[in-house]
């Protein structure tokens, strides 16, 4: 059974773990000032393990950003990152924001159309070249 919670205990360790495991060539990081900015955090645990993670921050009004949703490769295809994302939309709304913004690469448009997004247009701009 997976434990899903919003805002639970979470470590810049685990949180290191999670991304080494899930995205090659992660270099570890402090995670404080991310964290420290968040609007909230949803965590996935398997007997305690740390097996998905979400951000979420905030604009300090109606608009809410998804950031870093991350699910562990031996935890993919079983309906987590969609749960992530859910319950943090969920939180999101109770917390006041009016929007939940996110980027993401083509070939994740599936997975965000089954989270409930739907395409708009937007802007990126890079800003370290």
């Amino acid at each position: 059974m997976t434990d899903v919670e919003v805002d639970g205990p979470l470590s810049g360790d685990e949180l290191n773990a999670l991304f080494r495991a899930s995205w090659p060539g992660h270099q570890d990081t402090d995670f404080g000032p991310v964290l420290a900015r968040s609007l909230l955090r949803v965590t996935a645990r398997r007997a305690g393990r740390l097996v998905g993670y979400v951000n979420v921050v905030g604009d300090g009004g109606v608009h809410a950003f998804l950031l870093d949703t991350t699910v562990h490769p031996d935890e993919r295809r079983q309906g987590l990152g969609v749960t992530l994302v859910r319950t943090a939309a969920e939180a999101a709304r109770a917390r006041g924001a009016h929007w939940l913004h996110v980027d993401f690469e083509p070939h994740l448009a599936a997975f965000h159309e089954r989270c409930g997004f739907r395409p708009t247009a937007a802007g990126l701009m890079n800003l370290t070249s």
